[in-house]
C-alpha cells in the first residue's frame, strides 16, 4: 500500500508505562469530518470512557497519546496516511493498540486486510450506537489484558535478571525437561549443587510447579533464553 506521509522512525518498540495503568481508558477517535468526531465522542462520554479526536494520523501521533489505556476508532481514509497504514505503524512499532475501523468507504477486501491485521472490528457508517459501543467495550477489554500479559512478562524478565548464571543455566535445562541427574552431568557439577541451583531459582522467580515453570521459560525474550555455556 502506497503511503503519502512516512511515519517517524521509532528508536525502540513503543511499551506502555507502568504509571499508565490507573488511568481511565480513552477512547481515540481519528476521522477527517468534525460532525463525526463530536458525534462519537459523545456517544463514548455517554458510556463512562474518555474520548479525544484528530483529523488525521498525522495529528494523532503528534499529540502523543498513543501510549495511555485504551483504544482506537479509526476512519480508512484520511488525509495522508490512511487508516490501514496506522494499523500497519502501530504493528511494526511493537504498539498493540486495539483498533475498531468504522468507514464509509470500506470493502470486503479492505475488511479482510484489517481483520487479519489484528482489527477488533470493521464497522460501516451509519452504525448503530449499541453495536459501536459493544466494539468498543471488547476492545477496551482487550487493552487490558495485554497491558496486564505485557506487566507479569516485565516482572518475568526482572525476577530473571537476578539469578545467577548458574541458576540460569539449571533453570533453562529444566524447563526444557531435563532430570537433575542429566543437569549434573552436563555442567559437571553435583547432584545435590543442581538441587540447590534450582531451589533458588524457583524462589526468585516464585514459582510453584514445574508447569509454572516451564511457560514462564517459554515466554521470555529469545536471546534471555539462549543457555550459557558451563
Amino acid at each position: 500500500m502506497h503511503v503519502n506521509q512516512p511515519f517517524p522512525r521509532q528508536s525502540a518498540p513503543l511499551s506502555p508505562p507502568l504509571r499508565m495503568e490507573v488511568e481511565q481508558p480513552c477512547v481515540i477517535i481519528v476521522d477527517d469530518h468534525a460532525p463525526v468526531r463530536e458525534a462519537l465522542s459523545e456517544l463514548i462520554l455517554s458510556a463512562g470512557f474518555r474520548s479525544t479526536g484528530f483529523a488525521s494520523t498525522r495529528e494523532l501521533l503528534d499529540a502523543d497519546v498513543l501510549d495511555s489505556p485504551g483504544c482506537l476508532i479509526l476512519d480508512v481514509r484520511l488525509p495522508g496516511a490512511s487508516g490501514l497504514d496506522l494499523q500497519h505503524h502501530l504493528a511494526h512499532s511493537g504498539n498493540p493498540k486495539p483498533i475498531i475501523f468504522l468507514t464509509g468507504h470500506g470493502d470486503i477486501p479492505m475488511a479482510v486486510q484489517a481483520m487479519k491485521a489484528g482489527a477488533v472490528d470493521f464497522l460501516t457508517k451509519p452504525v448503530r450506537d449499541q453495536t459501536l459501543l459493544d466494539a468498543v467495550s471488547a476492545a477496551i477489554a482487550m487493552d487490558a489484558a495485554q497491558r496486564a500479559r505485557a506487566r507479569k512478562a516485565r516482572l518475568h524478565v526482572d525476577r530473571y535478571k537476578t539469578l545467577t548464571r548458574r541458576e540460569r543455566q539449571v533453570m533453562g535445562a529444566v524447563a526444557l525437561g531435563r532430570l537433575n541427574k542429566q543437569i549434573a552431568f552436563d555442567l559437571s557439577i553435583s547432584e545435590d549443587t543442581v538441587k540447590l541451583h534450582r531451589c533458588n531459582f524457583m524462589r526468585k522467580m516464585q514459582l510453584t510447579s514445574v508447569g509454572e515453570l516451564v511457560r514462564v521459560w517459554e515466554a521470555l525474550p529469545a536471546e534471555l533464553r539462549e543457555r550459557t555455556e558451563a
